[in-house]
């Protein structure tokens, strides 16, 4: 969603707003600005469109700063535009807000009634209102925040300039996040770490309910009731490198070639070191304590919630307890049946997204155990989580999921087989023999990515497809789903994943010559039961070529059967039944970024979505 960078210090701030902007282009946005204090003013630039843009309307520009705050905006309440862009400037005060004040619509009619003249159609600017009406009356940043948060109802992170304090920046936090980077010459506020990253590793994260007076050499952490926190300052272990293209034209294919190193990155995190022992780093529960749970729910959203659905394939079958998957967004709202033998587990990359968030809230008010998957070290889900297995898959700037997933599923797979020890359902040898099979996945994900050259060819012949239809049977459904999300997400067409099963209950109903169904074939090895599934996939694979529509399958190398029945086809190595949706989400990633470039698609920006969706 919208993105925050504020900065006083003795760089040159307008170079590292604008940085800080521009690496913040992945979270979704519409319109940017910024705004400079000097010792005499404050200097507004705001556009509508790219940071491209801004940085031309910046460019004659000369005074030397002493502090500045800047924004992406994704729309919420008024349409994109300069009036709505941020940051907003009313009497003294100059503000950039993330989130939405619900109450916006009796506030603005209250300083209305003062007089007070609104001219954008934005909830954020009423907060400047409110701020410049509590300055106005002689208070301190500090005595504003207690008396304008009791005001506000809704999820928030705004940083603000006063004109009665310019040599400091507020930040305030309720429900969107917010940081603080601690840096040698100064300090930052920002919603996502990686529009500091490239100036300092240090950073502070705000709890809900907070807020920070943030100067050069200083910064004071205090709640809204005034008690002053000892602030807790995390140093990451990302780098500033990782979070550049590395000659890649997109981040997205980027990401895509960097799974085998994030899997062996998640892999030395988890297992010990020459004995291959499993010990899944963050998981606080003794195997005592994990024996005691007789249902595991998991709690996500979009991707995470596909690499959900894989994760019930692995736990039922290696531990033998029920799983329930719920989207983040409907889970508080069914009256779901949570108690203490119930481990919850809450999957986000961002370890920010607002429904996962709550959801999270809610199974601990049931008193669940509350465990998460995230990739972001000190996130807001994970800091409430009483366990916290952490990915190793690096910073993820594409907006959409590629390694963030399969990072996702293999920590899933190693939760799985922790649980089967606890729980007695697999034996030391068992759990030896598929960790194995773990380890030596990088390399078959080495090889399934030699099939780049193959896609980028296929795709030009399947691009006139209006409709697009993937299809999976057993743990490959959930693949399929994520591939027709991938599709979608970047290219803008539709598509739709479902069981093959299902075809006949609906879907083929759409399948004519204009529509290419993506048949996902290829059984492990070893599975005499998705051997025989295969057999009823392929006749799925028969009724779609008997009304004309297009086959792409994704099958085992060598299946000369498969490849016969179909237009085009991708053999994959052969592989066990758990590392058959690892393998075979690859080529569903491809396709998608190949298609989405020859159809002239921003990848890395695609239309009206976010990176990580912090506002419900």
């Amino acid at each position: 969603m919208c993105g925050i960078i504020g900065y006083v210090g003795q760089q040159g701030h307008r170079e590292v707003l604008l940085d800080g902007l521009e690496r913040l282009e992945y979270r979704g946005y519409d319109s940017a600005g910024v705004a400079l204090r000097d010792h005499e003013a404050v200097h507004l630039f705001r556009v509508k469109g790219r940071i491209a843009t801004l940085r031309e309307r910046m460019a004659g520009a000369n005074f030397t700063a002493r502090a500045g705050i800047g924004h992406t905006r994704w729309a919420t309440h008024g349409a994109a535009s300069v009036r709505n862009a941020h940051p907003h400037r009313t009497g003294n005060i100059t503000l950039v807000h993330n989130g939405i004040i619900e109450n916006f619509a009796e506030l603005k009619n209250e300083i209305t009634a003062l007089g007070r003249v609104v001219k954008s159609d934005t909830d954020s600017e009423i907060v400047a209102h409110l701020f410049d009406i509590e300055i106005q009356n002689n208070k301190s940043l500090e005595e504003a925040v207690q008396s304008v948060t009791g005001r506000l109802r809704g999820a928030y992170a705004f940083v603000l300039m006063s004109d009665k304090e310019p040599d400091f920046l507020l930040g305030v936090r309720n429900g969107a996040p917010l940081l603080v980077g601690v840096g040698e010459g100064g300090n930052y506020l920002a919603s996502d770490v990686q529009a500091v990253l490239s100036h300092t590793k240090k950073i502070v994260y705000l709890e809900d309910k907070e807020f920070v007076l943030c100067g050069d050499k200083q910064i004071t952490v205090k709640r809204y009731d005034g008690r002053e926190i000892v602030p807790v300052v995390n140093t990451l272990n990302w780098s500033a490198d990782e979070i550049g293209r590395s000659g890649y034209p997109h981040y997205m294919l980027k990401e895509i070639h960097e799974q085998p190193m994030g899997l062996t990155r998640t892999l030395a995190s988890n297992v010990q070191k020459g004995k291959k022992k499993l010990t899944l780093s963050g998981l606080e529960a003794t195997d005592a304590k994990l024996g005691t749970f007789n249902k595991v729910s998991i709690v996500a959203c979009g991707t995470s919630w596909h690499a959900a659905l894989v994760g019930k394939f692995y736990i039922e079958r290696f531990a033998k307890i029920p799983v329930e998957v719920d989207y983040a967004s409907e889970f508080r709202y069914r009256e779901p049946v949570l108690d203490e033998r119930t481990l919850s587990l809450f999957i986000s990359q961002s370890g920010e997204t607002a429904d996962t968030l709550a959801a999270l809230r809610e199974a601990k008010d049931r008193r669940a155990y509350a465990a998460s998957l995230v990739n972001v070290q000190g996130s807001s889900i994970a800091r409430e989580s009483n366990s916290v297995l952490l990915t190793q898959a690096g910073p993820e700037i594409g907006v959409a999921s590629t390694k963030a997933f399969t990072t996702q599923l293999s920590v899933l797979y190693l939760l799985a087989l922790r649980l089967g020890r606890a729980r007695g359902t697999l034996s030391s040898s068992q759990a030896d023999t598929l960790l194995a099979e773990l380890s030596e996945l990088p390399f078959q994900m080495e090889r399934v990515l030699g099939l780049s050259d193959n896609i980028d060819k296929l795709t030009h012949t399947l691009l006139r497809s209006k409709l697009w239809l993937f299809m999976g049977r057993g743990i490959h459904y959930p693949v399929a789903l994520e591939g027709a999300l991938k599709l979608k997400e970047i290219t803008y067409l539709h598509a739709e994943g479902y069981p093959a099963g299902e075809m006949k209950h609906g879907p083929i109903a759409l399948i004519d010559r204009a529509s290419t169904t993506v048949v996902l074939c290829a059984p492990p090895e070893g599975e005499s039961l998705l051997t025989q599934m295969r057999e009823k996939v392929l006749s799925n694979l028969m009724e779609v070529k008997a009304r004309g529509g297009k086959i792409l399958a994704v099958g085992s190398e060598g299946d000369t059967e498969l490849q016969g029945l179909s237009d085009a086809f991708l053999g994959v190595p052969r592989c066990s039944w758990g590392m058959s949706p690892l393998v075979l989400s690859i080529p569903m990633q491809l396709l998608a970024y190949y298609t989405a470039v020859h159809l002239g698609r921003d990848v890395d920006k695609p239309r009206n979505l976010a990176k990580s969706v912090t506002v419900e």
